[in-house]
């Protein structure tokens, strides 16, 4: 792709997007659309560094997981709720935790060999897609943005975990007994998880990718071995992101935990994109992986109350120095514009050094 000088003339702010903290951030008089910005990013030629806001989440409310838990994101907005998943289990919005868990005592599976007799999968058909179409083609779905489906309960150990709970399911992961059941329904969960995608493609509109949750470590390390990984999970995932690649779409895994070193298993299941949280060292892992995925990255952490904007700068452009590189791409990570650092004077400094830097 040809390479765009940067003109000074960007910096003005041509609109506004809401972000998370119910206010809103610039849109700069870029030279492409933050959309095409975020696709050329995937193609790891950026014209600018994504600063966290060039992508849009959906989840409607068609799939029950969204509503259970409560993680809508559409044109019709739902409050947090209570409700039953895509298999009938029932979870319970935590207020204090401001997220949802499956009601206590209602894991339904003690042995991954009964999973046949005991686990009903979901009529995807009987849902009502047309409705949510109508509801959001032309409207939250409008083109503008680059669109993530976000997949949030997953098809693999997350979903293992719903079914079994967490100690039912790591035990069931490495019990020799129940691996082939667990396979045999991994088999099947990625079967279903390819409907959906099917499913999204036929009824909505503008959809660029999938985000697939599948949470794999707590803060300290993994959940599990990376053998384990590659010979229960990837195979798995690999066939849900070639089904993906398949529709000409992207796709983005979404794992939380110190799973640094499972890089290579989320490699070699085909994942487009990760953002790692913060325990991770999202620069070693650019430096050494940047080239085949593009990662959610975390700039150095500052306190905007008292980082005067001549130091908010500087960290700017040291980060876009280490990040913005001929032939790898990152995005700023969801976990950085929680943290509250892209203020204002940060993501203007952030995106005139990138720009400088892929337009050379």
């Amino acid at each position: 792709m040809n390479k765009i000088p940067f003109d000074s003339k960007e910096l003005q702010v041509v609109g506004e997007i809401p972000n998370f903290f119910g206010t809103t951030d610039p849109i700069f008089d870029s030279p492409v659309t933050m959309k095409e910005n975020y696709l050329r990013t995937m193609q790891k030629e950026p014209v600018w560094q994504s600063l966290g806001n060039e992508s849009a989440l959906f989840c409607p409310a068609v799939l029950p997981d969204n509503i259970a838990r409560a993680f809508v994101f559409e044109a019709n907005m739902m409050a947090p709720q209570d409700g039953n998943d895509m298999f009938g289990i029932p979870w319970e919005y935590v207020p204090d935790a401001q997220g949802s868990m499956v009601r206590p005592g209602n894991h339904v599976l003690e042995d991954a060999n009964d999973w046949k007799s005991i686990i009903k999968f979901p009529d995807i058909d009987s849902w009502d897609w047309e409705g949510s179409a109508k509801a959001n083609n032309g409207t939250f779905l409008n083109g503008e943005a680059f669109v993530l489906a976000w997949l949030i309960n997953g098809f693999w150990f997350e979903r293992l975990i719903s079914f079994m709970g967490f100690e039912g399911a790591a035990e069931a992961l490495i019990d020799e007994d129940q691996t082939d059941a667990v396979k045999a329904i991994f088999e099947a969960t990625t079967d279903l998880a390819c409907r959906l995608v099917d499913k999204f493609v036929e009824y909505f509109d503008h959809i660029d990718g999938f985000t697939v949750h599948d949470d794999w470590g707590s803060q300290r390390s993994p959940f599990f071995s990376e053998a384990i990984a590659q010979e229960m999970i990837v195979p798995y995932m690999r066939k849900l992101t070639d089904h993906i690649h398949s529709k000409g779409l992207w796709a983005d895994l979404h794992s939380c935990g110190h799973i640094e070193s499972r890089i290579q298993c989320i490699l070699d299941a085909g994942w487009d994109s990760w953002s790692p949280q913060d325990m991770n060292d999202t620069v070693n892992l650019f430096e050494n992986y940047g080239d085949k995925i593009c990662f959610g990255m975390i700039p150095e952490v500052f306190d905007p109350t008292i980082t005067n904007d001549d130091e908010q700068r500087l960290i700017a452009r040291k980060f876009a120095e280490k990040v913005c590189v001929p032939g790898k791409s990152s995005f700023i990570s969801v976990y950085a514009v929680l943290g509250g650092i892209m203020t204002p004077v940060f993501r203007e400094e952030l995106y005139k050094q990138s720009r400088i830097l892929y337009s050379h």
